[in-house]
């Protein structure tokens, strides 16, 4: 397995210290200005001051990612124009997505809609770039032959639950990130081998995505504190990541032709659940429910049934 780097500084003058076009790929997490307690640090800049700080790591951010490297950029709503702005305007990035994290639960509101979503920049630095499609692709909700049976694109809308307390890989850190979420960056941009940067590590959930995916992570954390829970988590046995895109347990309707079926459903396994074991046992109670062994006894047609039978006559 690869070992994973975790470097105890301040962002900036830690990448300062790295050769230019080492990365392929980037994942920043940065403070959102939000005046959250980090332990021994809480982010209450001025927006002046906030900007200046956004500047001078992603400067370093740009010098450091290979030619054809992606970088995706986590951000609250107060600075996520400023943020798009010095990518594309300031650093003459390739803007390539603007991803919505949709989580079920968040901060409640009594005036106004309550936040369900976070934002997440996709900028490459370059026009040719790594983009591994079939690593990521979701299934397909009905079987047709014309269609690609590995999956179709997720889209720029993902859902993935936030890492609820009662969760056991939940982390003492107050805005610990899903590892599914990292997996579909990490898988999407960069390859077995890659080098991949998170400069606010955090709770480490990068590096721990990393390790499983067979990359080399380097994390930059200010925090000792967390610079130690972080060495803890890579210790620890893996069982399957904290967290998956509902669509990936999702069984094809239509697979009524048993050999295609029993081929599809093995496939289904490889191409949605590695690193998911964890969901596989969701996944059969899904395949028995839709495709039981033992055939039901007739009942009235469902109104899927009858459009289908409806339209072969």
């Amino acid at each position: 397995m690869i070992k994973q780097k975790i470097i105890l500084g301040d962002a900036v003058s830690e990448m300062q210290k790295i050769d230019s076009e080492t990365f392929n790929l980037i994942i920043a997490d940065p403070p959102y200005n939000l005046g959250k307690d980090y332990g021994n640090n809480r982010d209450t800049k001025d927006f002046e001051g906030y900007l200046a700080f956004s500047k001078n790591w992603i400067k370093e951010a740009h010098r450091l990612l290979k030619v054809d490297g992606t970088i995706y950029v986590f951000m609250g709503f107060r600075f996520i124009s400023s943020l798009y702005d010095l990518l594309d305007r300031e650093f003459g990035m390739f803007f390539n997505s603007w991803i919505v994290w949709h989580y079920t639960q968040g901060i409640g509101k009594k005036k106004g809609f309550s936040p369900r979503h976070d934002d997440i920049l996709m900028f490459t630095k370059t026009k040719d770039f790594i983009f591994n499609l079939d690593n990521i692709r979701v299934p397909q909700k009905y079987y047709r032959e014309r269609n690609n049976m590995r999956g179709a694109n997720p889209g720029d809308v993902w859902e993935f639950s936030h890492v609820h307390y009662c969760n056991e890989n939940r982390q003492n850190h107050p805005t610990q990130k899903p590892e599914g979420l990292m997996e579909r960056m990490i898988l999407a941009s960069s390859n077995e081998g890659s080098l991949v940067l998170d400069p606010f590590l955090g709770s480490g959930t990068t590096l721990r995505v990393c390790q499983q995916l067979n990359r080399v992570g380097v994390g930059i954390e200010l925090n000792p504190d967390y610079v130690k829970m972080s060495q803890e988590r890579l210790q620890k046995e893996f069982v399957g990541f904290d967290s998956i895109d509902p669509r990936m347990e999702r069984v094809p309707l239509d697979l009524r032709n048993e050999s295609i079926r029993k081929a599809y459903l093995e496939n289904h396994k490889h191409w949605f659940l590695r690193g998911h074991e964890n969901a596989l046992s969701d996944f059969e109670k899904s395949v028995e429910s839709l495709y039981p062994d033992k055939p039901k006894e007739p009942t009235q047609l469902t109104l899927l049934e009858q459009k289908e039978q409806y339209k072969t006559q």
